[in-house]
């Protein structure tokens, strides 16, 4: 059973319309429960755990951190929002992430470089 998080229901977790909590890293998820308490506004994720079809489908990278449940993408509508989830995450931890208009990547794969940002 993975550890229960304050901010996130484990519906928000979807892969394909199946839930994919207990596929996330207990890493990624404490420090994106530190991350929204920080930063005082909701997270809304949309993108969390993917299977290898659906990566490729969305455009993922081949070593996705996605498809090892060390990823998710939260969603970002405006500039202040957007500050506010990144200063958050790197607060909580966090030592990679990606920055798109619409979304905010983060990840804890210890498997890619770390100690850097991206832009999508």
């Amino acid at each position: 059973m993975k550890r229960k998080v304050k901010h996130f229901s484990e519906d928000e977790f979807t892969c394909n319309g199946v839930e994919c909590y207990d596929l996330m890293s207990d890493d990624l998820l404490i420090k994106l429960d530190e991350a929204r308490t920080i930063a005082g506004i909701p997270f809304h994720i949309n993108s969390s755990w993917r299977d290898k079809a659906t990566n490729e489908r969305v455009g993922g990278k081949p070593n996705s951190a996605h498809t090892r449940g060390n990823a998710v993408d939260i969603s970002c509508a405006n500039s202040s929002n957007r500050f506010t989830i990144i200063d958050a995450c790197i607060t909580a931890g966090f030592t990679r992430i990606g920055i798109a208009k619409t979304f905010i990547h983060v990840d804890v794969d210890e498997d890619l470089p770390n100690c850097v940002t991206w832009l999508y």
